[in-house]
């Protein structure tokens, strides 16, 4: 069965607090278990979770803040101990390919679990999987960064009473569907005839940002936005000069380009109560989730398909 969900690790910037772990985000796509910016206390979380080590099929790092990848040498040396039979892919900014060598080998123990290690060298590099495009997007912070976004090819869906209308049942429908057309009584009828476009799901993750252009390539159209709510409106100057975002800016973003599900997360420890996040992003008008560790949050189902 597949299965589409947020499992939330971990919420906490820079410095986790006694009710927030340092960042760690789970994303369940169909048959890939992504694990994004694994910080501090990741693999203890995953134990609250269901989630194993040898569920994880790719590491997505977006930069080398200890709060997005101090959890790292952890998780690598649990996929050995735990023997996981399949590789795993790591993405990383290119740049930062000596942090992750140290992360990576920051401790002795026996290396038996296979990474694809697949650093992201440029703005916009996709990465073709399975289950649709992975594509990473340069942020604007102090060090190089990218956010992440997770494309789903778009399909379609078969109309029964354009199909009952030309008299096409059975394996003519898988016909049509890998064909794109089929020859009926010297007629031919074409998959767009009797059919309509079912958009694929966008999945967007977007971490320490000031905002820049990658910032709203990532989030337009996203089914789902993760992305980074540092600071409150009273802290704006603080939060530009150091390379993040405000609630209400991220909240913009996800108004501005078609966001259906918000969820705001990495926030600062000096904010104990964050009922104001979600007062500071009434911009949008969505889902909004104001993000807690182990928390799940769903994926909402598929745009209603379009003719056309």
């Amino acid at each position: 069965m597949s299965m589409r969900e947020l499992v939330i690790l971990g919420t906490a910037s820079q410095a986790p607090t006694r009710h927030r772990n340092h960042n760690g985000y789970l994303l369940r796509w169909d048959d890939e278990v992504l694990l994004f910016d694994p910080g501090e206390g990741s693999q203890r979380q995953m134990l609250h979770t269901g989630i194993s080590a040898t569920d994880l099929t790719r590491i997505c790092v977006t930069h080398f803040h200890g709060d997005h990848c101090l959890g790292l040498p952890g998780m690598i040396q649990r996929l050995s101990l735990d023997r996981v039979p399949h590789p795993v892919a790591v993405h990383f900014p290119a740049g930062g390919a000596e942090y992750f060598a140290r992360l990576r080998h920051a401790s002795s123990f026996y290396e038996t679990a296979e990474l694809a290690v697949e650093p992201i060298e440029a703005d916009g590099q996709r990465i073709t999987l399975g289950i649709g495009t992975l594509e990473a997007r340069r942020l604007r912070h102090p060090i190089e960064t990218y956010g992440y976004r997770l494309v789903e090819p778009d399909g379609c869906r078969m109309l029964p009473e354009k199909l009952s209308a030309y008299g096409i049942a059975g394996p003519a429908v898988g016909q049509l569907l890998r064909d794109g057309h089929l020859d009926l009584d010297g007629r031919r009828v074409t998959r767009d005839e009797v059919s309509v476009t079912r958009p694929g799901q966008r999945f967007a993750f977007v971490m320490d940002t000031g905002l820049c252009d990658g910032v709203w390539a990532l989030a337009e159209h996203a089914d789902m936005l993760v992305i980074e709510s540092t600071f409150l409106e009273s802290e704006a100057a603080l939060a530009a000069e150091v390379g993040h975002l405000t609630a209400g800016q991220a909240a913009r973003v996800a108004a501005e380009s078609g966001v259906r599900t918000l969820v705001l997360t990495h926030f600062s420890q000096r904010y104990a109560d964050l009922r104001r996040f979600a007062d500071e992003a009434s911009a949008f008008a969505g889902e909004l989730v104001i993000a807690e560790d182990l928390m799940t949050v769903q994926v909402p189902p598929r745009r209603v398909a379009s003719a056309g």
